[in-house]
């Protein structure tokens, strides 16, 4: 049975990705690209016969880590992944990876390669569920897993089927949906939906984006999370000082709403408009390579506090950490931990 007591103050957890080893993976030509929407297998510097156990061995490396800097909810790191969202969204029916298109991103000035939809958009087998199990057997404590959200996954495809990104989305969260049970029922303590693009997009998403993360979220027992942000700080060198679409969030199906709050230094007011949701908090700047002082990290948790209550705040980095050096990404997360702590102990 997982360690931590449900009634525990603060406690931490990743956003999803932790730094994969560069014997794995071409962390510098990662670094280059575009997150990859459709394949990047270009990118695995592992035979692909023995891939599968390597990255296993990698995923062992990142939940280790996480414990011993005292995570309580612990992720598999996205170890296997060559981006958040596209071991999901490629396995799906209807999508044509292999034959892509590129379409703008989100990034001014840069181009990403998706894939194309050709057909209706269907789950026919669980996508991580083999994830779930594996992170399971190799820790007591509790787990999350995360999933690209419905609305994302529409801004990083080309659609030549449907005509409409609405049908697109909601097509999407009907296969999340089924993923989304099946992950719960593999193990999982938290699912969370990335849903970063509901920043990038907050006109279209005002249109489509709640009612496709309802649909994702329909039926399900388990507690579910949305998280969305600014953009990976490698790729991001600003962050605006305010979310365009967070309110919104709190008439969705979500228990939880990750945000950053550390280099953007987010007035922590918006979250009075979020008055049922846990906040999963993020307190780690990944921009800056320096590792915070627990005392930076607890100051900032206390920023939150002035606006929700203790009982409602889960600490996290701003966004995932795939992109920084392992030593660094440790540094941080025990800092986190440590300035968690101290608020847990003098709130």
């Amino acid at each position: 049975m997982p360690k931590i007591s449900a009634n525990k103050l603060l406690p931490t957890t990743l956003v999803g990705s932790y730094p994969q080893p560069d014997w794995l993976i071409d962390r510098r030509r990662l670094a280059e690209i575009v997150p990859p929407r459709a394949h990047a297998r270009e990118l695995w510097r592992v035979d692909p016969s023995y891939l599968e156990q390597a990255q296993d061995d990698a995923t062992i490396l990142a939940i280790r880590d996480q414990e011993c800097a005292g995570i309580d909810i612990v992720t598999d790191g996205e170890i296997r992944r060559e981006s958040y969202s596209n071991r999901f969204a490629t396995a799906l029916d209807g999508m044509d990876s292999e034959n892509p298109a590129q379409i703008p991103s989100r990034t001014a000035g840069r181009f990403q390669t998706v894939p194309r939809v050709v057909g209706k958009i269907r789950r026919r087998l669980p996508v991580q569920v083999k994830d779930v199990v594996f992170l399971r057997a190799n820790t007591d404590r509790p787990i999350k897993i995360t999933i690209p959200g419905p609305f994302t996954m529409t801004q990083q495809l080309f659609d030549e089927y449907y005509k409409d990104e609405a049908a697109v989305a909601i097509d999407c969260a009907a296969a999340l949906n089924d993923e989304i049970k099946d992950l719960f029922a593999a193990g999982a303590d938290v699912v969370q939906l990335d849903e970063p693009f509901l920043q990038a997009q907050p006109d279209k998403a005002r249109r489509f984006g709640v009612a496709a993360i309802n649909r994702a979220l329909e039926g399900v027992k388990g507690v579910t999370a949305v998280h969305l942000c600014f953009g990976y700080a490698a790729r991001v060198k600003e962050k605006p000082s305010g979310y365009s679409f967070l309110p919104e969030l709190e008439a969705t199906r979500a228990d939880q709403v990750s945000i950053e709050t550390a280099e953007s230094k987010l007035d922590c007011a918006i979250l009075t408009r979020l008055p049922s949701k846990q906040i999963v908090l993020g307190v780690i700047d990944l921009q800056d390579m320096t590792v915070e002082t627990p005392a930076t990290v607890a100051e900032r948790i206390r920023r939150a506090m002035a606006y929700v209550p203790i009982e409602r705040i889960v600490v996290a980095p701003d966004c995932g950490m795939k992109y920084l050096p392992r030593d660094v990404a440790f540094g941080k997360l025990k800092a986190m931990v440590d300035g968690a702590a101290i608020v847990r102990n003098a709130p």
